[in-house]
């Protein structure tokens, strides 16, 4: 794609990995003497607001970093304007989005989809809570153990790369109580269920490459809903250990539905999570409090290859 670039760096991502991936990034635009800029980012707000000047100044917005980033630029450029377009070069721990648009790993690699591809339009996911304005985010919302398990994993610092996922999976799970989530549709009434889990996804993947919901598509206009329902901690073990290649949801205690939108509420306050992030007003979601989630389709375009 012709025109001018800002790269938008999330410094910490990565261990340090987007710092570097900028920097080969602006040599290769630099050679080939394509307009573009760098912007450190402070925050995942700054970077929200310098995605959003980025569109109004005609640029392509990109987000150097991991699945937060990418899920914040996504919403902010989506928000901006419909002629936004983002670009992605995957620097973090987990680039789940960027594995599913088949975004290559290299700076290199990504550069020349930016400056040789064409956007795409994809779907977002819309959430919120009473009072609250919605959020639009990328991958999956979810709560639960993966949400506990992802607050563990953004503050350990002795462990890098994505094996950070899983060992904090079996720390939140070393002290998991249960809890009974309510789930409900448009026309399907409401179920409630002892469990473990529910991911409410966009994109097949999450947490650095597990693959929670294998037949999630990214532009089909519906959310795939992932629950792991009670059991014995070993059951939850089971699925840990297959989820990585999707084999999990062959267990009797995960459960698929697909659906345009539909409400969670929890019996106990638990934080929801999004793109590898707690959302704002769920650190932690209170008791009772329901939690809508809808498809927003092809709401953001995207450099990306064709869709295969």
């Amino acid at each position: 794609m012709t025109g001018s670039f800002h790269l938008i760096v999330n410094p910490a991502a990565g261990g340090g990995r987007a710092l570097r991936s900028a920097a080969e990034a602006t040599e290769v635009l630099a050679a080939l003497g394509v307009r573009h800029q760098v912007t450190r980012s402070a925050s995942l707000d700054h970077a929200r607001e310098l995605a959003a000047a980025a569109v109004d100044a005609g640029q392509v917005a990109v987000a150097v970093g991991g699945d937060g980033m990418a899920g914040a630029l996504a919403a902010a450029v989506a928000g901006q304007s419909p002629d936004g377009v983002l670009g992605l070069i995957p620097a973090g721990r987990g680039n789940d989005l960027a594995r599913v648009l088949a975004i290559p790993a290299g700076p290199e690699a990504a550069v020349a989809l930016l400056t040789g591809g064409t956007p795409r339009p994809v779907d977002l996911i819309g959430v919120s809570i009473p009072g609250q304005p919605e959020l639009a985010v990328a991958g999956s919302v979810y709560a639960g153990l993966p949400s506990v398990a992802g607050e563990i994993a953004n503050g350990t610092r002795w462990l890098s790369g994505p094996a950070v996922y899983p060992v904090a999976a079996l720390r939140a799970l070393a002290a998991w109580t249960p809890v009974t989530f309510g789930l409900e549709q448009a026309g399907a009434g409401r179920a409630e269920f002892g469990g473990y889990a529910v991911v409410i996804a966009n994109i097949a993947y999450f947490g650095a490459g597990m693959m929670v919901a294998p037949p999630a598509r990214i532009d089909d206009g519906v959310l795939d809903i992932v629950t792991m329902r009670d059991g014995p901690r070993l059951a939850f073990l089971r699925v840990l250990l297959r989820i990585r290649a999707g084999t999990h949801v062959a267990l009797r205690q995960v459960e698929l539905d697909r659906a345009a939108a539909v409400t969670l509420t929890m019996d106990r306050a638990l934080p929801v999570a999004a793109d590898g992030e707690v959302l704002p007003w769920a650190s932690p979601l209170l008791a009772g409090t329901p939690l809508t989630v809808r498809a927003l389709p092809g709401l953001l375009r995207v450099i990306a290859p064709p869709a295969g």
